[in-house]
């Protein structure tokens, strides 16, 4: 496995990379953002927010623009917001400083273990959890993140209700205080997207479900 680390700090890269090598990972490091925009990316970039030149944030929004490669942003941030919009806009997971390799690389083969099933098709609905996209017929959905968080946790269960306590938990965040309707209108938003609002069926006071086109006529 090949590592690109995005990390001004010495004190911090150089031990990382040097742990990393003891599980057979080779680390390229990297200490601005811009020398990671133009580096190798590997299999993995360990992304520090904290860059003298570029905002981590900024970066990942960059590598997401041209790469799925999969994105651990590395924080000593306390602020919920920044490690939330990372997320967000593409990065995989993230990791509070300090933490240990072994929890480090352990993280890494889980997203790794997820990325090997790149694409699940419901009938006539692909989910592309990598490229974070999905499709219908062949023809990509033009949807927002929240959208495709959205319709990938109901897709993870077709069928199944799934609360809304547990959506707004999962695609937004635990305690969401959002508009009342928020998550009314990106159902009512993912619908239209999808084609048919048969897609998904509103179970009244509980939660929405994904309903695959071969049981629309049960419906």
């Amino acid at each position: 496995m090949r590592v690109l680390l995005v990390e001004d700090d010495e004190s911090i890269a150089e031990p990382l990379a040097e742990g990393l090598s003891r599980y057979g990972i080779v680390t390229t490091r990297v200490g601005t953002g811009a020398d990671a925009l133009k580096a190798p990316l590997g299999d993995f970039v360990l992304l520090d927010l904290g860059l003298p030149d570029i905002d981590g944030i900024d970066v990942c929004r960059r590598l997401r623009q041209v790469s799925d490669v999969s994105i651990i942003m590395l924080t000593a941030r306390g602020d919920l917001t920044d490690r939330v919009l990372g997320l967000e806009i593409g990065a995989d997971d993230y990791m509070a400083k300090p933490f240990s390799t072994r929890e480090l690389v352990a993280r890494m083969r889980a997203i790794g273990r997820r990325a090997t099933t790149r694409a699940s098709s419901l009938e006539s609905l692909t989910i592309d959890d990598r490229a974070r996209q999905a499709s219908v017929d062949g023809e990509t959905l033009p949807l927002t993140p929240k959208e495709y968080q959205l319709l990938a946790l109901l897709a993870a269960q077709p069928g199944t209700v799934v609360d809304r306590r547990r959506i707004l938990g999962t695609v937004w965040e635990p305690n969401f205080f959002g508009r009342g309707k928020t998550l009314d209108f990106h159902v009512a938003t993912l619908r239209r997207k999808l084609g048919d609002p048969r897609w998904i069926e509103n179970r009244r006071g509980i939660g929405f479900r994904l309903v695959l086109p071969s049981q629309w006529s049960q419906i």
